[in-house]
């Protein structure tokens, strides 16, 4: 397999003005011949480009191709977003009333009155809950199945991280992993047990690891520096859209077995990938690393928004640097380099504590007094939107830096604030430190997902990124287990939520600036470019 080197490698391309002649869109660079020592080399060719300058001189502004496979691409992340939050309603704990009002009061404990003196107010089947009498199991086998789905993308992540860097591509491992998460979860009705349902959330989960991360770099790898950040937020839009569209399934399925919106979103889903499988494109820069051009220009010209008779039919091949590029090679060249190892660590840190308040928010809603819980995932679901939209506008015009940290603190504080709050007099308080916390924690994920991956170069950005985000899931299996162990408590689960985030919030501060800063495609070119800015600094 081959990589470009900075040193031995370099697209060239020919200027705005002459693009319609007879240069080839990419040509050769002599790698006996330094640029700066060459007298000749301005005159046979006065317009050499990097390979970065490629990207941004054919995919600089953004066009209506460009759009819609960002929606396209995007649409992925919903599925994914669907089943992560899936168990609010197929494992919650369904309402039910007295039948016996000599054994039974409204404001009893379920499990401390018997069984033949209440009933469940819908059918049995509504909820795992109910469908296997779970009511009174202990909060570890409650919270399992929903931990399991967060163990399955940890193990997900450390197994398929490095295939979207390697000759698997990008798209293909955004597909093979979305049509596993859905297959899984379509198998999922078959479930009897607990137990059995456990082993399929961790399927799914497994399958769902790579999406994100595949979503992001994906999108953010066909633009130019410009939309580098909106295209991010795009990304992040679909994962809102598909959280939003789940309470609206679930209400219209209310009644019916939690089997219904497993079948629902799984079926959906497949249908999906089969419909990205032939219109959604690969990335032309990870295909310019691999050394294949072809495809690479190809897909340049069906994505840019000049005229495609604009481009030299005529391409010519760039001279290739034959490396150890095995399975996990791309793991090893983030922990041979102290500077890549110490930014990893440091978003890892800070991506921990988001996945902690992310998930656990909404999955532990139902303890802050909400009567209808399809209204309450909604409000949480709408919070994500106004997110987008500050992230959307401001994200070029702030650093990246400053505003991952401002968000993060303010999700904290307004995280313990609901933990302190509490009474029925103080209900509405309570509830808008809740929305104003995950709306702040929304808007830090948005901006780490686009801050992680500019950190890193595209030889082994999406392995990055895929650990940064694994290490958020890390952080959501313990979200289902302290939501469990907190039940009852005043909503002591978002005290601890809001003090985590704060603590590793600071870490940010030790990372470098990447506002407007071009992509490295790399660990060399990145490790040069670091050297300069700390000389500069």
């Amino acid at each position: 397999m081959y990589r470009l080197k900075l040193s031995e490698r370099s697209g060239i391309i020919s200027s705005p003005h002459t693009m319609a002649d007879s240069t080839p869109l990419l040509s050769q660079v002599p790698v006996s011949a330094p640029p700066d020592t060459s007298s000749n080399q301005d005159d046979k060719s006065p317009n050499v480009f990097s390979l970065d300058e490629i990207i941004e001189q054919t995919l600089g502004s953004f066009g209506w191709g460009q759009f819609l496979q960002a929606l396209l691409v995007s649409l992925a992340w919903g599925f994914d977003a669907q089943q992560a939050f899936i168990s609010v309603f197929t494992d919650a704990l369904p309402l039910w009333h007295c039948t016996n009002n000599t054994t039974c009061k409204s404001t009893s404990k379920i499990c401390e009155i018997p069984r033949s003196s209440w009933s469940w107010d819908g059918s049995a089947s509504q909820s795992i809950i109910s469908d296997w009498n779970l009511e009174c199991a202990s909060s570890f086998i409650s919270g399992f199945p929903e931990s399991s789905f967060f163990a399955g993308c940890l193990v997900g992540a450390l197994s398929l991280a490095t295939l979207a860097d390697s000759a698997f591509g990008r798209k293909n491992l955004l597909l093979f992993s979305c049509l596993g998460m859905n297959i899984a979860a379509l198998l999922t009705i078959f479930s009897t047990n607990v137990w059995i349902y456990s082993a399929f959330r961790f399927a799914t989960g497994f399958g769902s690891a790579p999406i994100a991360t595949c979503t992001v770099v994906l999108l953010t790898e066909r633009v130019g520096t410009k939309w580098r950040g909106r295209v991010g937020v795009m990304a992040s839009f679909g994962f809102g859209l598909g959280f939003l569209s789940l309470p609206a399934i679930a209400y219209i399925s209310r009644g019916s077995s939690w089997k219904t919106l497993y079948l629902c979103t799984s079926i959906s889903g497949i249908l999906y990938c089969l419909l990205a499988y032939y219109f959604a494109y690969e990335s032309p820069r990870w295909l310019l690393v691999q050394g294949r051009e072809e495809e690479a220009i190809e897909i340049l010209k069906r994505l840019s928004p000049r005229k495609k008779d604009s481009f030299d039919a005529r391409i010519s091949s760039l001279p290739k640097s034959e490396e150890d590029d095995d399975f996990f090679s791309a793991i090893k060249d983030l922990f041979r380099k102290r500077w890549a190892l110490q930014r990893l660590l440091i978003v890892m840190v800070l991506s921990f504590s988001l996945g902690m308040m992310f998930y656990g928010i909404p999955l532990g809603i139902g303890d802050l007094g909400f009567n209808n819980i399809y209204l309450a995932v909604t409000f949480n679901a709408l919070m994500e939107f106004p997110s987008y939209v500050i992230t959307f506008f401001f994200l070029e015009r702030a650093n990246r830096r400053t505003s991952l940290l401002a968000f993060s603190m303010t999700s904290g504080i307004c995280s313990i604030g609901c933990a302190i709050v509490h009474g029925s007099d103080m209900r509405g308080i309570q509830i808008g430190l809740e929305l104003g916390a995950y709306f702040c924690v929304c808007a830090a994920y948005n901006v780490l997902l686009i801050y992680s991956m500019e950190l890193f170069p595209t030889c082994v950005r999406n392995t990055a990124a895929t650990m940064v985000e694994q290490s958020q899931v890390f952080g959501a299996i313990f979200s289902p287990m302290l939501i469990s162990v907190s039940r009852g408590k005043e909503s002591s689960s978002y005290g601890v939520f809001g003090a985590v985030i704060i603590c590793c919030g600071f870490f940010v501060a030790c990372l470098p600036e990447t506002r407007g800063q071009t992509l490295c495609d790399t660990m060399g070119q990145q490790e040069c470019k670091t050297r300069a800015s700390t000389v500069l600094f």
